[in-house]
């Protein structure tokens, strides 16, 4: 049985590929409001939308969430998700989920797999993967590829192929995609976006290589069913689409 968590979701308008993405509809829903009811069937202590756009306030008021104000410089949704985490004073080993808010049919399976890898391990932060399955999936650099230890925990992420086959260039076997749920202890949270970012995690893009810049464990579990469509391109609001039909 899993330990009592909070879900937390990151909200923000501007998106570079696909802009107020959270607002738009599937099927009369908004991809935000559809990602919140998901959460809500993994049975968290609360869920909170944390944004510093006005129109997504309103709407998510307009479905019953709970909704904190953040500020509008913050680079990152873990940064956002501090800020509340920090104000609403939360104890310092309670659980946060972080679900983006582009993930409308997110499995609850999956939120209490990774609340129940980060309950279990002396990890301070968890989250999970799947295995690559093509090779145009592993040679797309949106894909965020993971290698893990002999206990599960990251060795390294990258948008490159990790790692990659010498001697057979088109195997796929051993590639994991990381899929981005993360569950926190509070106040590790708090603590790691204080942390300047490190020159990996500038150079990849992925703020999750601070935390092993810094030498910090991040459990990360092979996801126990395959997660469903995200949206971040207006393609994937096609098959976003297809899906709901």
């Amino acid at each position: 049985m899993s330990k009592a968590f909070h879900v937390m979701i990151p909200a923000r308008f501007e998106s570079s590929r696909l802009p107020g993405k959270l607002l738009l509809e599937l099927n009369g829903q908004s991809v935000l409001e559809r990602t919140y009811k998901q959460a809500l069937k993994a049975k968290p202590q609360g869920v909170t939308i944390a944004t510093d756009n006005e129109s997504i306030v309103s709407l998510a008021q307009s479905f019953g969430a709970t909704v904190e104000w953040t500020k509008s410089t913050h680079q990152s949704g873990t940064d956002r998700l501090a800020e509340v985490v920090e104000r609403v004073g939360f104890d310092k080993d309670d659980i946060i989920v972080n679900v983006q808010g582009d993930e409308p049919f997110i499995d609850p399976s999956l939120i209490l797999q990774v609340v129940d890898a980060i309950s279990s391990s002396e990890a301070p932060m968890a989250t999970l993967c799947w295995p690559i399955e093509s090779t145009e999936e592993r040679d797309n650099p949106n894909v965020v590829k993971v290698v893990r230890d002999k206990w599960n925990n990251a060795l390294y992420f990258s948008r490159s192929v990790i790692p990659a086959h010498r001697s057979h260039g088109d195997d796929i076997s051993l590639l994991f995609r990381h899929i981005g749920l993360y569950a926190y202890k509070a106040q590790f949270l708090v603590d790691i976006v204080k942390q300047s970012p490190c020159q990996l995690e500038l150079t990849e893009g992925l703020e999750q290589l601070r935390m092993l810049w810094l030498g910090h464990n991040i459990n990360v579990e092979e996801a126990c069913t395959k997660p469903l469509q995200d949206i971040n391109t207006p393609e994937d609001l096609k098959r976003a689409l297809a899906l709901c039909s």
